[in-house]
């Protein structure tokens, strides 16, 4: 491979170093342990589910076609990049499958790709490329193209690779430091993913090394080595590991047992575990009731937590998702555009979305047919008559 990298560089193609890019390692080892990457991120809970409420609440959002005139926007739901969100972007996924797997790349490595597939010049598919399977290079010209190696089967690659033009991909992106490449949150917060990661890994040791019933055992009278060392074996038999946990002690010879209340160190694992979830909701601006940690929050501040995060976390991405996509799928000048109807949020709550319509009613906005048609009903007057 150095004669290819050393034509490439005469070229003057530059090849994103994969080792050193922080898209590329999730984490980095800064003295807390091994590196991990973001699928070990993944083993915390809070992370997964961090990642997973932005994911599935954008993909829930229908996405439309607006052509922009002098006079407006207008919807295009004839147009085909409109149809394959609707009817499958590709053979293996529908359109919120797509956008799901799109977003969770990019909040996890930085960056996430959908290939463009074309013929005659109009778009026929759109498809999800995992970012690990991917090799950026900045061409002379000061694009960016891609080295996609081919996936030959479910759980295996083959060493084929092919190259893909930035005008053939929408690119999503975290922040950027260069403006090029996404930067994975993961890698920007080392420290707090790291320290939660080894407090998980501590709490599953305690679980499985710990005694149950945890206490201490007394006897009045003196009890030999050889007795001394015959009690702890049967103790650990019986009462060591999670199999064994609640079993029954019988202690003879004057013997007793004095339990023992949470240590100051189980206190502080307890503690330390739940400071890490706040650490990983403030990474992904994720608010605690949203990945179900209710511990300082009551309905009223529940209600408004999901609303903060429509507004301040998921406004700002569907933002950055629609000029990605109107960029990527429509030619430059072509008034095009996509957009993620927001409003989707309110479909769990009919008291406030109808409460908006009759607001939109009384100042004159809509009318009753097109609130009707808003929600799915005929107009006013016209049946559907099922033969």
């Amino acid at each position: 491979m150095q004669w290819v990298e050393r034509i490439l560089s005469r070229a003057g193609f530059e090849r994103r170093n994969i080792a050193s890019s922080p898209s590329w390692a999730a984490l980095q080892p800064v003295g807390l342990g091994a590196a991990v990457n973001e699928r070990m991120a993944e083993n915390l809970t809070t992370v997964a589910a961090c990642v997973s409420a932005h994911a599935s609440a954008l993909a829930s959002c229908p996405v439309y076609v607006y052509q922009r005139t002098p006079e407006g926007r207008t919807e295009v739901p004839d147009h085909p990049v409109a149809q394959l969100f609707r009817n499958g972007p590709n053979l293996h996924q529908t359109g919120p499958d797509m956008i799901e797997a799109w977003v969770s790349c990019a909040l996890l490595t930085g960056n996430s790709l959908l290939e463009i597939e074309r013929e005659g010049g109009s778009i026929v598919a759109i498809k999800f490329i995992p970012w690990r399977w991917v090799s950026p290079m900045l061409a002379p010209s000061g694009r960016l193209v891609y080295d996609v190696t081919e996936q030959s089967g479910l759980y295996a690659q083959t060493g084929r690779v092919r190259r893909v033009l930035a005008g053939d991909v929408a690119h999503l992106k975290d922040r950027s430091d260069d403006g090029i490449l996404g930067v994975s949150r993961l890698s920007r917060s080392v420290e707090p993913v790291a320290h939660a990661l080894q407090l998980n890994q501590r709490a599953q040791n305690v679980v499985a090394q710990g005694a149950a019933p945890s206490g201490a055992i007394s006897s009045e009278q003196k009890i030999g080595l050889e007795s001394l060392e015959s009690l702890r074996r049967q103790f650990d038999s019986r009462h060591a590991g999670v199999a064994n946990a609640g079993r029954v002690m019988i202690l003879t010879d004057g013997m007793k047992f004095t339990p023992f209340d949470i240590t100051p160190e189980d206190a502080e694992l307890l503690a330390s575990r739940k400071f890490s979830v706040e650490e990983i909701c403030r990474l992904y601006q994720v608010p605690p009731p949203i990945v179900q940690d209710y511990s300082h929050n009551t309905f009223t501040n529940s209600e408004a937590a999901g609303r903060w995060f429509a507004q301040f976390t998921l406004g700002p991405w569907a933002r950055k998702i629609e000029a990605v996509l109107s960029r990527a799928l429509f030619p430059e000048g072509s008034g095009l555009e996509i957009e993620l109807d927001l409003s989707a949020f309110l479909r769990g709550d009919p008291q406030t979305r109808w409460a908006a319509h009759k607001i939109a009613v009384d100042a004159g906005i809509l009318d009753a047919d097109e609130i009707r048609e808003i929600e799915g009903f005929n107009p006013r007057g016209k049946a559907v008559v099922l033969a």
